[in-house]
């Protein structure tokens, strides 16, 4: 019965000495040794209450009860050692006690608030994994990566959304930036991108895919409320078609390493306010030829400021940093982007980068209708007003992959301009 007692008790005091913090009770020995060293107990012997108090911002309530216990033995040692009369011993071990209490209560608080804390990031990454789930290296011909950061650190979760799929009519994908924060801007999101994967399986036209998504907002959002968004599809192997709503131009990276900021040709309102203007979204058609690349983003990156209030230059920092591999690209971006704010973003930031590699099969698992409308580039007969043959009047001038010497604008169809972005000079 004795060894059973004793093994309980090494047992308990086990778990008294792993729950104690180190640094308190070196902050106590310390003050013991400077107390016996120098003597005069009674001016030295308050000074053991900071042990437990730190104890509470390190450690759990056993380990400041433990150190206030510690603090509590090696003061009574002391005092009686140094001949200190009992009531002012008795009055600095009561205000130790006291102190070790406090301490007490506020780590058991300080716990508490960790565990709630802990339990919300929980609930936001899985709200996160729901809302922008992860997005594969490989989306159909092209490569992909995405880099978000939320402004909440402890929420892990902001208002600015994302999203990339395959559908019938090509890779279609949408980066956006709603109004506000917290919540609601959460909740915005949420349905901008639910409305945006489910209309672009369902529609043939871009632009219808972009009505979709307007006409939901329109019914769901206040007054005050919108957002902007960059809508993009991959029809038929050489042409991207771009649909922006007052977000900021995406940058097309040439495979020379030229980088263009690819601007609507007619402004449009961001989603939710086409009610108040009579603008509606157009759409551009771009070459995209093997080795292009195409960066979205959100204004959080462009608008983060560093100390002296310069804005990150994202376009440089993009052609610095460019290479084969987006996952790397964005690594290196991001990673300049928080040391230029000095480690800290004060808005949501995401950044998808799209890159096409040499032809692969992949390009095989295009719709064949829309393959059979890239064929009819260079043709010139009357053509419908249909996503896919908008899209092969659009390839008539660039079905070659070349890039034009100097920008050029027409139509391929009613308000569809057609766009080749010429390099910088």
């Amino acid at each position: 019965m004795s060894q059973v007692r004793n093994r309980g008790g090494d047992r308990v005091v086990a778990q008294l000495a792993a729950g104690t913090p180190a640094l308190p009770v070196l902050i106590v020995s310390v003050i013991v040794l400077v107390a016996v060293v120098c003597g005069a107990g009674t001016i030295w012997l308050p000074l053991l209450a900071a042990g437990p108090a730190l104890a509470a911002t390190t450690g759990g309530p056993r380990g400041v009860l433990c150190v206030g216990l510690l603090a509590a033995v090696l003061g009574a040692t002391l005092g009686t050692r140094d001949g200190v009369p009992g009531h002012e011993l008795t009055a600095v071990l009561s205000a130790l006690a006291a102190v070790t209490l406090a301490s007490g209560l506020a780590s058991a608080l300080r716990g508490r608030r960790e565990r709630v804390l802990a339990a919300v990031r929980s609930v936001a990454e899985a709200a996160q994994h729901a809302l922008l789930k992860p997005v594969p290296a490989t989306v159909g011909p092209f490569q992909v990566a995405v880099r978000y950061s939320a402004a909440a650190a402890e929420a892990r979760i902001g208002g600015d959304l994302y999203a990339l799929v395959p559908t019938p009519y090509g890779v279609r994908l949408i980066v956006g930036d709603v109004r506000g924060k917290g919540l609601p801007a959460v909740g915005t999101a949420a349905l901008v991108v639910g409305v945006f994967r489910e209309a672009a399986y369902d529609e043939p036209d871009l632009l219808a895919v972009v009505g979709r998504i307007e006409r939901s907002l329109a019914r769901n959002l206040g007054a005050d409320d919108f957002v902007t968004a960059v809508v993009a599809g991959y029809p038929q192997a050489g042409h991207l078609e771009v649909v922006n709503c007052g977000h900021a131009p995406p940058l097309l990276v040439r495979e020379s390493g030229a980088v263009v900021a690819v601007e609507p040709a007619h402004p449009a309102p961001p989603l939710g306010l086409r009610a108040l203007t009579d603008e509606t979204p157009s759409l551009q058609v771009l070459a995209f030829a093997d080795g292009d690349q195409l960066l979205l983003y959100t204004d959080g990156v462009t608008e983060a400021r560093n100390h002296g209030r310069e804005f990150y230059p994202l376009a440089e920092g993009l052609a610095r940093h460019l290479s084969d591999e987006p996952a790397g690209t964005l690594t290196a971006l991001h990673d300049e982007l928080l040391a230029h704010v000095g480690g800290r973003l004060h808005d949501d930031a995401a950044l998808l980068l799209l890159r096409k590699p040499a032809a692969s099969a992949s390009e095989a698992d295009l719709p064949e209708a829309v393959s059979d409308a890239g064929r009819g580039c260079g043709s010139s007969g009357s053509r419908s007003v249909s996503s896919q043959s908008r899209t092969s009047a659009a390839g008539a001038g660039a079905c070659d992959g070349s890039h034009a010497a100097e920008k050029t604008e027409g139509t391929a169809g009613p308000g569809i301009p057609v766009v080749a972005l010429s390099e910088p000079e």
